[in-house]
């Protein structure tokens, strides 16, 4: 595996190759990042990874000092995944003034659940993905769908810049009890983490009312949040949203389950936890 900390050297290693595939992870890396890295191997004549945390995603409250950075152990796992580039810059490599030009995604998509919860978080992923796509002008790229709203918000961001890039999303890897892999996990104690299994529960619960003909939303998503609220968390959304758009259903249209989604994200003492179940 070859590693490139400017951009410069990364444009000359990428020199002989026509369709890069492309993994933009923050490093602290799980199987499902490698899960990326396995699926970029086979479209692309070259597979690249990059691992850069973003300060432009964090609010000033969240854990950009705190967020783990595993970069030993991140190269190890990519070199024994196949990975042939790795691009690793330096937070002066990627911003070498202040990123005063910034990508605003259509506030229809991005205000609303992630959005809401985290104002400006997808400003900062936008304008990241966007100068990254610009470094390594890659064929592919490839986003996890536990962040369903992320990989939404990017989707629509190639389409309407018209990128030549082609969006894939992998499935949501998960452990044994079903919980998604996600580098927060890291943050959970034993107890946290066996509790943590909850929610994807409690949204498979949710998703199950739907398809078995529970029409009344609202009152489903309070239900939802109540229980795991007494369980100790502190839910910030369990709903139920269109999958085109993350909109709620219109009367008369949840019918439709197969066009469904069920995201949740909740806090377990000091972490946050984000997933979904497409119904």
């Amino acid at each position: 595996m070859l590693i490139a900390h400017s951009i410069s050297d990364l444009r000359a290693l990428l020199a002989p190759y026509r369709s890069p595939a492309f993994v933009a992870t923050m490093g602290n890396l799980h199987d499902g990042h490698l899960a990326l890295l396995r699926s970029a191997r086979g479209l692309g004549d070259v597979s690249v990874a990059s691992i850069f945390v973003n300060r432009l995603q964090f609010l000033p409250h969240e854990d950009f000092d705190s967020y783990p950075r595993t970069w030993e152990q991140d190269c190890a796992r990519l070199e024994e995944g196949g990975c042939d580039i790795l691009f690793a810059p330096r937070e002066a490599d990627l911003y070498p003034e202040a990123q005063t030009f910034k990508v605003l995604p259509d506030p229809a998509l991005a205000d609303i659940l992630e959005g809401h919860f985290r104002p400006g978080f997808f400003t900062g992923v936008c304008t990241v993905v966007l100068k990254l796509f610009n470094c390594v002008q890659p064929r592919f790229a490839l986003f996890g769908q536990k962040d369903y709203q992320q990989q939404m918000v990017v989707r629509r961001m190639v389409r309407q810049l018209a990128l030549p890039v082609e969006i894939v999303t992998g499935q949501t890897e998960r452990a044994e009890d079903g919980l998604a892999l996600s580098s927060r996990n890291g943050y959970l104690d034993a107890a946290a983490r066996a509790e943590a299994v909850q929610l994807p529960l409690a949204l498979r619960a949710l998703g199950d009312a739907v398809r078995g003909g529970r029409r009344d939303l609202d009152a489903l998503e309070a239900e939802a949040a109540r229980s795991l609220a007494a369980r100790g968390w502190q839910p910030d959304y369990l709903t139920v949203r269109r999958r085109a758009d993350l909109l709620p259903p219109q009367p008369g249209h949840a019918d439709d389950w197969h066009s469904l989604v069920v995201l949740g994200a909740a806090r377990l003492g000091a972490t946050r936890l984000i997933d979904n179940l497409e119904i």
